[in-house]
């Protein structure tokens, strides 16, 4: 698959090839719903709490004697049907990460990012950097591809520069190549990469496909 590289003032400078084994694949919906999924669950806390009756404060004693009263039997105070009694199959703390099976977890990559080259939501930029740090800049430059939508951007390393530019914008996400993630790759409604990471991504997943 051919793609254009553009400057960073939105002119089109030449084409990249990029690998058809990483942007040109099938799209496989189903493996993108489970790496979604085991994204949203890994990043669950599980700290939710309820007390049931035996961990509620009061008095094991029963509120009146079992007959003759003509109301109905009755517990302790910690029943659950009464007011400021313990809950019924309440939370508990609990860890609802899962992991899945890598070679799931890089097809929906590719599969995701293939899809995203397809609809025309990708660009490629060349190689740039914010000297600055400033927001300011990193703005003008984002104003020549995309109009404050949901944006993510590939980078080809830990660029602190560009990121500090960009922590301020909060429609705007940072990735690196090799630290995808799956739901902001999907939601994005603009993908922006740079053309190293372009080459790198064909290079890292071409590597796996070796090793298997």
């Amino acid at each position: 698959m051919e793609k254009k590289v553009y400057s960073v003032d939105g002119k089109e400078l030449r084409t990249i090839t990029l690998d058809d084994n990483v942007f040109g694949l099938p799209v496989n919906e189903d493996v993108i719903y489970y790496a979604i999924n085991n994204e949203l669950a890994n990043k669950r806390v599980g700290t939710a709490c309820t007390k049931d009756r035996s961990e509620v404060h009061g008095s094991n004693a029963k509120p009146y004697k079992q007959k003759g009263t003509g109301r109905a039997r009755r517990g302790d105070k910690k029943s659950p049907i009464t007011r400021g009694g313990g809950v019924i199959f309440g939370p508990k703390p609990r860890d609802f990460s899962y992991s899945i099976p890598k070679k799931a977890k890089r097809l929906a990559m590719k599969s995701i990012l293939s899809l995203q080259a397809q609809s025309d939501r990708m660009t490629v930029v060349e190689d740039f950097t914010v000297e600055s740090g400033k927001t300011k800049d990193l703005v003008k430059i984002l104003a020549n591809f995309t109009a404050n939508e949901r944006t993510v951007m590939i980078l080809k390393d830990d660029d602190e520069k560009i990121k500090r530019a960009g922590r301020n914008i909060p429609v705007l996400s940072f990735l690196s190549y090799n630290r995808l993630r799956a739901h902001d790759l999907f939601y994005g409604r603009k993908i922006i990469m740079l053309e190293s990471a372009a080459k790198n991504l064909s290079e890292f997943y071409a590597k796996e496909t070796e090793a298997k």
